[in-house]
């Protein structure tokens, strides 16, 4: 019957990509744009990465552009990504690009997948695991199943590395703060998750705030601002690719 091949289409082949992603290169979490990117790289690079975002479509805030205006903004130094990814784009003023923010994200979306990288939406990671006092993994489960308070064992994922790309939440590195007793180092003094009020130059700082802050443990975008204790301020994306990109290739380096 064509009713139960349907359904055995969907559960075989979703419950074998589980399967091949139970150990993994690098675990990802949060899906955003700088989630996505370092996705892409990575698996460009042979590895073997997976996203998980607790949203039905994964893509962050990158959607919705600036109060629903869906146009975001790029710095010529990001724009070297945009080009790769095939996005669309128009020059505006001083050094400044705008993107259509839904071709954009699809865009980013697409191109991850197609190098390789498995992304798994509705998934919120609620723990991480730790191996000889390094990251070693998350913990997952559903977001419905969480979100309605409901007690349902999760599953363990490894990872040789895990990216926490969760934006000013920085809720990964929170828990590895917490678990452990401790203030993780960053620039500023700050601790993860904290967000500081001095308004600098974001973007900037998301790129260099982009570091291994605990062993097996790496940040970026938003995530990145919010540790370093510096916030990236208005719909303005470049730094957000770009620290995607460094973190991957940090990553890359470490796998070689």
């Amino acid at each position: 019957m064509i009713e139960t091949q349907i359904s055995k289409g969907i559960i075989q082949t979703y419950f074998n990509k589980l399967e091949k992603n139970l150990s993994l290169d690098v675990a990802i979490v949060g899906g955003g744009p700088s989630g996505i990117v370092a996705a892409y790289y990575l698996a460009k690079a042979g590895k073997r990465v997976a996203l998980f975002d607790r949203k039905l479509s994964p893509g962050g805030g990158m959607w919705g552009g600036a109060m629903m205006f869906n146009q975001v903004v790029i710095q010529k130094e990001a724009m070297d990504i945009i080009r790769e990814f095939g996005i669309s784009y128009e020059p505006f003023a001083d050094d400044l690009f705008t993107v259509d923010s839904i071709e954009s994200t699809s865009s980013l979306l697409y191109h991850a997948v197609h190098a390789g990288a498995t992304l798994f939406n509705c998934y919120s990671v609620e723990d991480v695991i730790f191996k000889e006092e390094k990251v070693s993994g998350v913990v997952v489960n559903w977001t419905p199943v969480l979100r309605e308070g409901l007690h349902v064992d999760p599953l363990n994922v490894l990872a040789k590395f895990v990216i926490d790309g969760t934006g000013h939440d920085s809720e990964i590195s929170k828990v590895v703060a917490r678990k452990n007793g401790i203030r993780l180092a960053t620039p500023t003094g700050a601790v993860a998750g904290e967000r500081s009020l001095d308004v600098v130059e974001g973007e900037r700082a998301v790129v260099e705030g982009t570091k291994e802050i605990y062993p097996g443990l790496y940040v970026c975008g938003m995530a990145s601002s919010a540790v370093s204790g510096t916030p990236r301020m208005g719909p303005i994306f470049g730094g957000m690719l770009m620290s995607g990109k460094k973190v991957a290739d940090l990553i890359i380096d470490r796998l070689k």
